[in-house]
């Protein structure tokens, strides 16, 4: 039998321990035997300790009642279940008779035997931690293995309330039971047992060709293949370049010895621009992979066909290099990344991603004939994949109509409400409420991307020359996308958010919204988490010592959000209104829903050009590059065009009639 621990601290699967020798002890304690008499008459205080006095006997037995009650409730009979389910409501706890006892230990019958993949979660975790694995869709044993395995150390962080240490000791008591499950947790997910110890070795990782067993390359799409991302590859020297066929024979400007110290090479050109680093990244190790891997050539051996057959191989990747989403330090990293609902199927590129892949190849192997790496160019004679040219590209579908506009800033305002004038609200949900509120605004109302709100700084926030004391003018200068800079309007509302956000962050805000030039300009991000997540990737990018202990802040190190961490937040916290906001048609919460960080920059560019905003001001405030893209807000709404279209024909229709 087994014993439910009590307290979180404990594992949370139940550990099986119970003797017959306790049965009939707890069988006496129901028919109301004093537990000092059961203590002196069924145990040794030398060899049992939970008989050493009558309240540590009592408080034994009345553990081993509820593991059983609570077994008997998952796996007896309705009637059963009722009948306790009553009992505990009217008692505080089950009050059991000689029979109804029988009947709950028939019940719990199930703890008697080992752990099987079959068994459901409910008899082995606690009721809590079983409801919140059922909203995942895990229902078995067997099952939460196979999600732990197939998300790694990560796989509890979709979960509400289930945090490193109770996942770990979850995890810790599946690998205890590996041998009756008959089932293995992989090595990379994390537990107690491996605290301290790397998930990943720190050496490199070297791939080789998939072989059949006569030595040549293999077609199968079935194994799984030995991948790694690009900061940890290593190849075969016979597949590394060094003595490729296509290597130049010119001095070479670069101190490149091999194909990887070539590639690196070309993308230390962006060491300064992480998102373009980003990707440039992703599609070179995907092409060095598939070279490597799949082709069994070096990159300085690949010719015309071979692009071709690359081309190709963008339109359905090897299943094999699919999966989803983890750590670049997780073995189960690949290079094309699926959602979890895809998991398993494969990942086709659309054609628009097709062609950013081989131009890109194109443009980076270009650079390397330049710098004398390689004599040729392969690419150039591979055509691009054909691409529909779309008419519009953006999804300003998300743009928030007017009123949903307005009346969500309003929401906003109420949550935002001083604690003091609203003792009832959480003070933690409040800082996060004036968090998103002016991150919301600032994108709402000056048109920013997720990035540059992200990056803008409180120094590059000044009163305009071009205000009045009647009327004052805020701007904030950016550096947006392609590294221009420019300067956007800020309103009086965003102001007031933020002065209320820099509050939350123990900043002096006073002189920033003073309207008067400061003596000393304040420094620091705009928008910055007040509450730390207490992960060791949040203290290592907030520099904190969490002396005061999780959520704390410390205003001395003042790190702004990440683009990804602020849209994050605000989906989160989208997600809380379209739950709770009162009066939203089903319409409106499909809205909200559909909403992202970017909807906003969206609803900045369809309310200002509907409220009769020059178009050419639009496009200064939202740093489109051309006109033509702004224009794509100024479209009359579909039902309109229709109708008017509608009565073109009907009047062309009646002139016969008239003549």
């Amino acid at each position: 039998m087994a014993e439910r621990p009590s307290g979180s601290a404990h594992p949370v699967a139940l550990e099986r321990g119970y003797t017959t020798k306790d049965f009939t002890a707890l069988r006496a304690y129901v028919q109301r035997i004093p537990p000092a008499v059961i203590a002196r008459t069924y145990y040794d205080p030398d060899d049992d300790p939970h008989a050493a006095t009558p309240g540590v006997m009592e408080r034994h037995l009345n553990r081993m009642l509820d593991t059983l009650v609570q077994l008997a409730l998952a796996h007896g009979s309705t009637a059963l279940a009722d009948y306790l389910r009553a009992s505990i409501r009217q008692h505080g706890q089950p009050k059991l008779t000689a029979v109804t006892f029988r009947m709950v230990a028939e019940a719990a019958q199930l703890a008697a035997a080992p752990p099987h993949p079959d068994h459901p979660i409910g008899a082995w975790l606690r009721p809590r931690v079983a409801r919140r694995l059922k909203g995942e869709g895990i229902g078995t044993l067997g099952e939460l293995v196979a999600f732990c395995n197939r998300r790694g150390a990560s796989w509890w962080r979709s979960m509400p309330r289930i945090g490193r240490g109770r996942a770990r000791a979850i995890v810790s008591w599946l690998r205890r039971q590996q041998t009756a499950l008959g089932l293995t947790v992989n090595a990379d997910v994390d537990s107690v047992e491996q605290d301290g110890v790397p998930l990943v070795a720190a050496e490199r990782v070297e791939v080789v060709p998939d072989l059949d067993s006569s030595g040549h390359l293999t077609e199968r799409l079935t194994g799984r293949l030995t991948l790694a991302p690009l900061e940890r590859l290593a190849v075969p020297h016979a597949l590394s370049g060094a003595d490729g066929e296509n290597r130049s024979t010119a001095f070479c400007y670069i101190q490149a010895q091999h194909d990887l110290d070539a590639v690196r090479a070309y993308l230390n050109r962006y060491r300064d621009q992480p998102k373009t680093l980003r990707a440039y990244t992703r599609e070179l190790e995907r092409f060095l992979l598939w070279a490597v891997v799949l082709r069994g050539k070096a990159l300085s051996d690949l010719r015309v066909d071979d692009c071709e057959a690359y081309k190709d191989f963008l339109k359905s990747p090897d299943p094999r290099f699919v999966g989803e989403r983890f750590a670049r330090t997780s073995p189960r990293w690949r290079p094309f990344a699926l959602s979890t609902s895809e998991a398993g199927g494969s990942a086709s590129l659309s054609t628009e991603s097709q062609r950013y892949a081989v131009r890109l190849l194109r443009s980076a192997f270009a650079w390397l004939v330049d710098v004398r790496y390689l004599a040729g160019n392969p690419w150039t004679a591979v055509n691009d994949p054909p691409v529909i040219r779309r008419r519009n590209t953006m999804k300003i579908e998300r743009a928030l109509p007017a009123d949903l506009w307005r009346r969500l800033r309003d929401e906003l305002d109420v949550r935002c409400a001083d604690e003091r004038a609203a003792p009832w609200r959480d003070s933690r949900n409040g800082v996060q409420w004036r968090a998103v509120r002016a991150a919301i605004l600032l994108m709402g109302d000056s048109g920013l991307r997720r990035e540059e709100a992200a990056s803008a700084r409180r120094e590059d926030l000044a009163p305009s020359v071009y205000g009045t004391l009647e009327r004052p003018v805020w701007e904030l200068t950016i550096v947006g996308k392609g590294q221009r800079e420019r300067t956007v309007p800020v309103s009086a509302a965003t102001l007031t958010a933020l002065r209320a956000h820099w509050a939350d962050r123990a900043k002096d805000s006073e002189d920033a919204v003073a309207g008067e030039a400061p003596d000393v300009v304040p420094q620091g991000p705009l928008l910055a988490p007040v509450i730390i997540p207490w992960t060791e990737a949040s203290r290592r990018r907030h520099r904190q010592g969490r002396e005061g202990g999780v959520g704390d802040f410390n205003p001395g190190v003042d790190a702004g959000y990440t683009a990804d961490g602020l849209n994050r937040l605000i989906g989160r916290m989208l997600k809380i209104l379209i739950e709770t906001m009162e009066a939203l048609s089903l319409d409106e919460r499909v809205r909200l829903g559909q909403a992202n960080a970017h909807a906003f920059r969206h609803t900045f560019g369809t309310q200002s050009v509907a409220n009769e905003v020059p178009v050419d001001v639009v496009q200064k405030v939202l740093g489109h590059a051309s006109l033509q893209t702004t224009t794509i807000y100024v479209q009359a709404e579909r039902k309109r065009v229709l109708e008017e279209v509608a009565g073109y024909y009907a009047r062309l229709a009646m002139e016969p009639a008239k003549r």
